[in-house]
Order: C-alpha cells, then sequence, then structure tokens
C-alpha cells in the first residue's frame, strides 16, 4: 500500500558503498606517485592531506553545479572528517587532541577552499599562487603552476562528465600529467 504522506521522507542519501567508491578514487588519485615525484608536492602527511584536499575541493565544486547532488557533498566531507579522525588515532594521537586536531583540519579545508576559490576566478596564475603556498610551502612556482594546469584540466574534465556518472561513482580524475596539461 502507498501511504499518501511519502512526500514528506527524508531524502534518501547516497548509498555507501557510492560514497566509499568516490572517496577513494580521491585517495587514489592523490596517492598518484607522480605528484610527490613530478610536481613538488612533499611526501609527508601534509603533502599528502594538502593533495587530498585539492581533488575533494575539485569534486565538491563540479558537485555545487549538480542538481540533488547536496546530501552526496555533505556525505563525502563526513567521509573525509572520518579518515582524518581514523588517521590521528592510528597515528597515536589521544583522545584530548584529537578534537583539537580535527578543529583544525576544519579550518584548513574551509581556507583552502576559500583560497581556491578565490584563486581559479583570478586565473591560472592565481591559482598556481595559492597552490604553491598551500601545498608546496611557498617555493617551487613552476611545479605550482604544473599542478594548477593539473586542476584546471581536472576541473574541466569533472565538468564534462554526466552527472549520473558523478553520482553513481563511475568517472575517473584524468592523468596527473599528460601532453594536454601544461601551464
Amino acid at each position: 500500500m502507498l501511504w499518501p504522506f511519502n512526500h514528506f521522507r527524508k531524502p534518501r542519501l547516497a548509498p555507501a558503498r557510492t560514497i566509499e567508491a568516490i572517496y577513494g578514487m580521491i585517495v587514489t588519485q592523490a596517492r598518484e606517485p607522480i605528484f610527490y615525484r613530478d610536481l613538488g608536492v612533499p611526501d609527508t602527511v601534509n603533502g599528502r592531506f594538502d593533495l587530498l584536499l585539492l581533488h575533494l575541493w575539485l569534486l565538491l565544486r563540479r558537485l555545487r553545479t549538480v542538481q540533488h547532488a547536496t546530501e552526496l557533498s555533505q556525505a563525502l566531507f563526513d567521509r573525509f572528517c572520518e579518515d582524518m579522525d581514523d588517521n590521528l588515532r592510528e597515528m597515536g594521537i589521544g583522545d584530548q587532541t584529537v578534537p583539537k586536531r580535527m578543529r583544525a583540519f576544519g579550518e584548513a579545508f574551509y581556507g583552502r577552499v576559500q583560497a581556491y576559490d578565490q584563486a581559479v576566478e583570478g586565473g591560472a596564475e592565481a591559482l598556481a599562487a595559492a597552490i604553491c603556498k598551500n601545498i608546496l610551502n611557498g617555493t617551487g612556482l613552476e611545479q605550482a603552476r604544473q599542478l594548477a594546469a593539473y586542476a584546471v584540466a581536472t576541473e574541466a574534465d569533472l565538468g564534462r562528465t554526466e552527472e549520473a556518472a558523478l553520482l553513481g561513482a563511475s568517472f575517473k580524475f584524468p592523468p596527473a600529467l599528460s601532453e594536454d596539461i601544461s601551464p
């Protein structure tokens, strides 16, 4: 029997396997050795964190344009927070310190999102400067330009990806470096 008040139900969230699949793609892409070997990203906890944030930002930026993707975006952010919490605990950070670190992660996330959003509107050089500051610790402007070109190409690639593919975790990030990507 159909209930007449079904339209009052909460919206269905994305299935957990979809969230895990998408978050796994973000993590996998952020761990590509080429970023660390050829593009100067420090192979440190901070370097990996910043590259993960860059990819999460790129996908969340695309999802802003997708109707009914708010829940998925929130679920991806929540999964990111769970991952950061788990990593802190794995590194032996105590229960008293974890909330402080999580607050710092949140501030870093929102700060970088704001910086990248503003920078991308200012063009490739502004994005390179933001990436240089946030990911490359203020050094390696040429490598930052390559990372910015990669980010712009990734944003364009995600922009061409059909909404159903995004929502269903059936898309891929482009290669970290290709002939099509040049600063």
